[in-house]
């Protein structure tokens, strides 16, 4: 059974910086494509960042430049590093996995960019 949990959120200040974890268990961690989306009341679900199987990474335009996707293989934990935070970032950060053609989704953890 692949179970996703994300921590690491927390409240922040504008400028700050906060590293996300998402631990993975029930697959084979590294062998699938991994994504930190990011959800808030104003705007839909969007992707923030991605890692492929073979370690190649895309952001979305807001992310680029700001935050960095990793993964640490010995521990099946996919990070999300993110700096210079604004208000914007604030929401609720998930990670998902895809595992033939099926979406596995960890519970999220909250970020508030907020002085």
């Amino acid at each position: 059974q692949v179970r996703l949990v994300e921590s690491g959120g927390g409240l922040v200040q504008p400028g700050g910086s906060l590293t996300l974890s998402c631990e993975a268990s029930g697959c084979k961690f590294g062998h699938y494509i991994m994504w930190w989306y990011r959800e808030s009341p104003e705007k839909n679900r969007e992707m923030v960042a991605e890692m492929t199987s073979l370690g190649g990474t895309r952001y979305s335009d807001s992310a680029n430049g700001r935050f960095l996707i990793s993964r640490d293989m010995d521990k099946s934990t996919l990070k999300l590093y993110m700096s210079a935070l604004t208000p914007d970032d604030t929401g609720v950060y998930y990670c998902k996995e895809a595992i033939d053609m099926m979406d596995y989704w960890g519970q999220g953890t909250q970020v508030t960019v907020s002085s």
